[in-house]
């Protein structure tokens, strides 16, 4: 049985690279009143194409659906996040050397957690944001937002009102995109001749060999190695000349490219990065066939942490409420006989339940109330940002755990 044609290049989808059972959307969180009512499950079972090597799910919701007028996700709530956006702004005046006269557009511009920085240095900007509450708050915030989903039709419209990109830019939104090649062929669209465009995505080496299968879920219809997004950059006339490795999301790649013909060959470390991605056999299957074995031992062992502390009478809740986590949590069945609650600094968050799991979400507050033994840590990419938030808890004995890439207690 075939899963139907990979997004990119149309070949049938047979080979499975991980499958975790059915899950809710991950950032469908509920109020008091819906835990009564049907709740709807999707399967979160992750293909590999045979022939382009792309990571990728089924599309079962629209992104229509997704990232509705209530999508729960904001980027400035998380402060090592904002500081990664303010570094990139100044990295990329200074090589680009952008200015007044430039033109900055950010698809998938969230509240306008980073275009805020170019829109500080006299840099004009324009978002392009979805979801309807999140771009509201850009618009509060001064910054221009368009919402529409982008693509061609979107690209060709700016085009026409004189819009065009000295810098595209687009965090974290690649994988979001079920029509792909629409998405690609809009930025060769909108990006001046002499434009670039830069692109961050978690890179599939990492998830591979650090076991980050949670963040695996319904938003992220396509998982890229460097390949893998190359191959999709070159069939629309878009050459990728350069690639940052850079820590956010437990290891992402920052990709830039140019129209293709516009500048020397591609710079040493896409060179290096190449070599690398084939000596890891990243293009072959027998390397995705693995995954599954660790993604199992990673259940289990979380289990067991969880039933032996619980047996101790000790006390358990989580911090944070990110996809990832979610994604986590309805794998390996917990809820809240294992973990009371969770907190979470967005106030879009706090007061609703977990999907799926139905664990409460309070404000960080609560932990200094219940005063629990060990406290989880869902969003483990920023544990540094949360161990330092929450040094007090070591006051009355409490310790941080991380679930990835394997169950850990911080000492």
């Amino acid at each position: 049985m075939t899963a139907g044609p990979c997004r990119f290049c149309g070949a049938e989808l047979e080979h499975t690279f991980c499958d975790l059972g059915m899950s809710p959307l991950s950032n469908a969180f509920l109020t008091a009143e819906q835990l009564q009512e049907m709740e709807p499950f999707y399967p979160l079972h992750v293909y590999v194409c045979g022939r382009c090597f792309l990571v990728q799910l089924q599309e079962f919701e629209s992104p229509q659906h997704i990232f509705a007028e209530d999508y729960a996700y904001f980027s400035s709530y998380s402060d090592t996040w904002l500081e990664h956006a303010r570094r990139y702004t100044e990295q990329m005046i200074g090589r680009f050397g952008l200015g007044p006269k430039s033109q900055v557009v950010e698809i998938a511009s969230n509240d306008g957690y980073l275009l805020q920085y170019f829109k500080q240095k006299g840099v004009p900007v324009l978002g392009v944001e979805p979801a309807k509450n999140v771009a509201e708050a850009a618009v509060a915030k001064g910054i221009p937002t368009l919402t529409r989903f982008f693509g061609v039709k979107t690209a060709r419209e700016l085009v026409a009102q004189g819009t065009r990109a000295d810098l595209l830019l687009g965090n974290n939104v690649l994988a979001h995109v079920p029509d792909l090649n629409d998405f690609v062929a809009g930025i060769q669209v909108i990006l001046k001749p002499d434009g670039v465009l830069t692109m961050e995505f978690p890179h599939l080496q990492h998830l591979i060999e650090e076991n980050q299968f949670d963040t695996i879920y319904h938003e992220h219809f396509s998982y890229f190695s460097f390949l893998a997004a190359q191959r999709v950059f070159a069939r629309h006339g878009l050459q990728l000349f350069d690639v940052e490795e850079i820590t956010t999301h437990g290891g992402s790649l920052r990709i830039y490219g140019r129209h293709a013909g516009q500048g020397g060959e591609p710079g040493e470390r896409v060179r290096e990065l190449v070599a690398r991605e084939r000596r890891l056999k990243i293009e072959d299957l027998e390397t995705y066939r693995k995954f599954s074995g660790r993604v199992q031992e990673t259940k289990l062992q979380l289990l067991e942490f969880l039933i032996s502390v619980k047996r101790a009478g000790k006390r358990v809740v989580g911090y944070g409420a990110p996809a990832k986590g979610n994604t986590l949590l309805n794998y390996c069945g917990i809820r809240s006989d294992f973990l009371e609650f969770t907190v979470d600094r967005s106030p879009h968050k706090q007061n609703t339940f977990l999907p799926g799991t139905h664990i409460p979400v309070h404000a960080p507050e609560r932990i200094d109330e219940v005063k629990p033994d060990y406290v989880l840590i869902l969003p483990w990419n920023i544990k540094d940002e949360i161990v330092k938030q929450m040094a007090h808890i070591r006051s009355w004995g409490g310790k941080f755990v991380v679930p990835i890439p394997k169950v850990k207690v911080l000492e």
